[in-house]
């Protein structure tokens, strides 16, 4: 239910005062800040605001708690499962604006940044230095929303997920408080770990306004390659595989035959229409050689061929474009369809037996649904093309993605190992979380009582 507009009105006129300019009713505006890139129908917010500080996002949400006025954070927009989709209204907090890196300590190998900066924004900030933020998901996220949604990608199986890489948060409750949580130092036992609540909590219980991560230096030696497979279960015993054998692998990827030849078409490559290993190691010069001589004796055990390897920079940069262009790659496949994207992960030792039946799955079905994986740490996605107004694809798309979550998590696995829960998987919460669930409910009863804080997602109080 959508707060009164007598309420909006009046709120909109604080802001006004507070932001000037910086807060907007445009339809254009709103309408820009209405989804992320997902299937669900979209919603925009009354109003979008663009503050400057955290200060600024403070004297926002206390404005808006007084008005009793819904808040949705926003970052670039690239969230799958509906997070920022504007459910009842209310003012939408765009952080594109708060983009600062903060303070970069070389020593330390640590640095602070305000939540809008991007990923890649860092990267080059850090370029002169030594040192890179590793963590990857593909779109040029900003870091507070990877940290809102705990999110990974390509390099996770060897650097962690924003989870692990997260120090301490800058965060602004829903009554307007500003709290910092974490610090500097590598390990505390002191509380409750706080971080890690905030750290994949959507914007449901505060919004996140300054990062505080860690930094690794860059490698000595680069190098990647990509192999093709007779059969997709080839593929993934090789990963299980070389997971087993500790070998310390930074990216590893899997596309099938589907999601290949999407690839190819899109990004204009000429890799065979196979199911397909991507790998990258960081290491020194010796120890590079040495894991790409076990890898490629892995491959070959189990039939992975045409090995091309990307030393130079640019021919990385090439090959992971491809990859990281693959959900895009899917909707150009597929011309009049939308993608929704869905993932589950598992261990790695079930890898196979879950990705197996959710390919044969999908054969069976009339859909287009290429698959892509982090398939290093056991995480895989689903990309249904579908017509959105066509009842019988929706329900075979639902019927898939309801029996590979239910498989996940028969195997120990979850219902989701990045895209988080937004409005999608709150069922799938309950399924994997149980009676967990509703101490979830309790904790976000007592920081947002009255449901302001991206209300509609990750749990219903």
């Amino acid at each position: 239910m959508a707060s009164e507009p007598a309420l909006q009105e009046a709120a909109l006129t604080e802001l006004s005062a507070l932001l000037g300019d910086r807060v907007t009713t445009s339809p254009a505006v709103r309408d820009h800040h209405a989804a992320g890139e997902a299937y669900y129908a979209p919603h925009p917010p009354d109003a979008v605001a663009f503050p400057l500080s955290t200060e600024e996002v403070s004297r926002i949400v206390r404005i808006c708690a007084a008005h009793g006025v819904p808040i949705v954070p926003f970052g670039a927009g690239t969230s799958v499962e509906g997070n920022v989709l504007a459910l009842r209204g209310g003012v939408c907090i765009d952080m594109t604006r708060m983009n600062k890196v903060l303070r970069v300590s070389q020593d330390d190998l640590d640095v602070t940044v305000q939540a809008g900066v991007t990923r890649k924004q860092l990267n080059n900030d850090l370029r002169d230095t030594g040192l890179f933020f590793p963590i990857d998901p593909g779109a040029d996220a900003t870091l507070g929303g990877m940290a809102a949604t705990r999110a990974s990608g390509t390099n996770a199986v060897r650097y962690g997920t924003l989870r692990e890489n997260a120090l301490g948060l800058t965060v602004v409750l829903a009554d307007g408080r500003i709290i910092t949580t974490g610090g500097r130092a590598r390990k505390s036992a002191a509380g409750y770990d706080l971080t890690r609540l905030f750290v994949g909590s959507e914007g449901t219980l505060g919004v996140i306004t300054e990062v505080i991560l860690k930094l690794y230096g860059i490698p000595e030696a680069i190098s990647a390659a990509v192999s093709s497979f007779p059969t997709l279960d080839a593929a993934v015993k090789a990963v299980i595989l070389i997971i087993q054998s500790g070998i310390p692998m930074a990216r590893m990827e899997l596309l099938d035959e589907v999601q290949m030849d999407a690839c190819n078409r899109y990004s204009k490559l000429d890799y065979p229409v196979a199911p397909t290993l991507f790998f990258e190691f960081h290491g020194t010069q010796q120890g590079v050689a040495e894991q790409i001589d076990r890898v490629g004796e892995i491959a070959a055990e189990f039939g992975g061929s045409g090995f091309r390897w990307a030393h130079k920079p640019e021919e990385r940069s090439a090959l992971w474009q491809a990859r990281h262009d693959a959900y895009y790659a899917c909707l150009a496949f597929k011309p009049g369809t939308k993608a929704w994207a869905t993932d589950v992960c598992v261990p790695i030792s079930n890898l196979a037996e879950c990705l197996l039946e959710t390919k044969r799955d999908i054969d069976g079905s009339e859909l287009l649904a290429p698959i892509v994986g982090h398939v290093g740490d056991g995480n895989f996605h689903v990309c249904f093309m579908i017509h959105p107004d066509d009842p019988s694809e929706m329900a075979q798309a639902r019927a898939i993605n309801q029996r590979m979550i239910g498989r996940a998590l028969a195997m120990g696995g979850t219902c989701t190992g990045e895209h988080g829960v937004g409005c999608g998987k709150i069922d799938s919460l309950v399924a994997e979380h149980g009676e967990g669930v509703e101490v979830m409910r309790q904790l976000k009863r007592t920081l947002d009582p009255d449901n302001l804080m991206n209300p509609g997602k990750v749990v219903v109080p």
